[in-house]
């Protein structure tokens, strides 16, 4: 569904797409959060960003918004399946698809590595 129309369909008639949107396939360098005093603090998060038009599209799909205005998606790198939530980031103008600990230690992922990732709506 087009995005434009999935957001007119969310927002003015009370009607969204079902969960199970997507999938949507998105690539990027992995990189590691900053604390607010510049330095990793033990235990970062490691993100790959989502932005344009898919992000876009997953906003205008995204109907069950969790805390934070976070979505539960379905996310695939490489062999790894796992369930997890997108957050919001106007920082990056869209979402942080959160790469924890055993996806990035079975796909042998570090920071700046590219990887593409298969995400669906949860």
């Amino acid at each position: 569904m087009d995005a434009d129309l999935a957001r007119f369909l969310r927002d003015e008639l009370g009607h969204a797409p079902e969960a199970g949107a997507g999938p949507w396939i998105v690539s990027g360098p992995v990189w590691l959060w900053q604390g607010s005093d510049g330095a990793p603090a033990k235990g970062s998060w490691y993100f790959l960003t989502i932005d344009g038009e898919t992000a876009g599209s997953i906003r205008a799909s995204a109907v069950n918004a969790a805390a934070w205005g976070s979505v539960y998606v379905e996310a695939t790198i490489g062999g790894t399946t796992w369930r997890t939530s997108l957050f919001p980031s106007k920082a990056h103008g869209g979402w942080l698809l959160p790469l924890k600990a055993a996806v990035r230690k079975a796909e042998k992922i570090a920071e700046g590595s590219v990887v593409e990732a298969v995400l669906a709506l949860a």
